[in-house]
């Protein structure tokens, strides 16, 4: 055998034993985790969703046991936090190790093929980004579509409490009216309120799982209004305008800023496109710029300085509202 086959081989064995180790170590856990499912069933803290199916499939067993790894470094809870509010219907150890066999699978596949660690290197870097960026972008639409329900959510709350329903009575009239995501969030408030938890701590549980100003906001005004009284109908319809002219002065914002956003988007790609034409036309004029030590520091001082140039592009077309 080659001596890349041999490492490979090595590297696959540890990886094996170091995931073997870390399941011994989980299975007291996971037996505890499964008692809590069967006496919460499937929203227990509303954090993820299980399958109905006894079996886990084997491409799941294999996420689990390869994220495994994260399990004793308390890294999952973070991550099960951004994947409840992205809606993606894994657990954190699970998109751990899709990250993991992306990023070893990527590098070691295009390392053997090509026989250089930097492409595989490479590889491996965009196999755990990939999962990231994608988690990131549904977390954003998430929330996006999520604060774009909320204006019409509190009209109908307002419009239930004139009508004579209680605070829960309202929110159970949103979860049957609204659609998701803004009525699974508040039915998982509801639930929780019926299964004895006080109802402030049902919102603040509810604020933490989307992490949304506008949520907080009206959250911020329910439970003043519990503590000192007063018209909750009206103090709602009042939140539901401030909310609404807020999505319209962020919907002008955008417009005039995407004249920035594209710029910075096409000053960012520009290099590397031409980077890419070159190296397709012209190899050996491109290739000086990587392996001479006065065109790696031209290289690193460039992609510091469009790092820096994008950041600062970011900050100025970001205006708080």
């Amino acid at each position: 055998m080659t001596p890349s086959t041999i490492a490979v081989l090595a590297f696959l064995t540890v990886i094996l034993f170091s995931l073997g180790v870390m399941q011994l170590k989980a299975g007291e856990q996971e037996a505890v985790a499964k008692r809590m499912n069967q006496v919460f069933g499937k929203n227990k803290h509303g954090w993820f969703r299980k399958d109905k199916k006894n079996n886990i499939k084997a491409g799941r067993r294999i996420l689990i046991l390869a994220g495994r790894l994260f399990t004793a470094r308390k890294i999952t809870e973070k991550v099960d936090a951004d994947l409840a509010r992205a809606d993606i219907p894994l657990k954190g150890e699970e998109f751990l190790g899709l990250i993991l066999i992306l990023s070893l699978t990527g590098g070691l596949t295009l390392t053997v093929i090509t026989g250089r660690p930097v492409a595989g290197i490479i590889a491996a870097i965009l196999g755990s980004y990939l999962p990231y960026f994608s988690l990131r972008t549904a977390k954003t639409k998430r929330l996006s579509k999520f604060n774009g329900q909320i204006g019409d959510a509190l009209v109908i709350m307002a419009n239930s409490l004139r009508s004579g329903f209680s605070f829960l009575q309202a929110l159970d009239m949103v979860c049957k009216e609204m659609p998701d995501p803004l009525a699974r969030e508040f039915g998982i408030a509801l639930q929780e309120m019926n299964w004895g938890t006080f109802t402030e701590e049902a919102l603040q549980n509810m604020t933490f799982r989307v992490k949304s100003e506008d949520l907080e906001l009206v959250v911020t005004a329910v439970l003043i209004q519990r503590q000192v009284g007063g018209n909750l109908s009206e103090v709602l319809d009042n939140i539901a305008n401030t909310i609404r002219e807020r999505v319209r002065i962020k919907g002008e914002i955008n417009t005039l800023t995407a004249q920035g956003k594209i710029s910075g988007l096409i000053i960012g790609l520009l290099p590397v496109l031409i980077t890419m034409v070159l190296y397709v036309l012209n190899p050996g004029y491109i290739k000086l710029l990587f392996t001479s030590k006065a065109g790696l520091a031209m290289v690193f001082t460039a992609v510091l300085s469009q790092i820096l140039g994008l950041a600062l592009i970011k900050k100025i077309v970001q205006i708080p509202v």
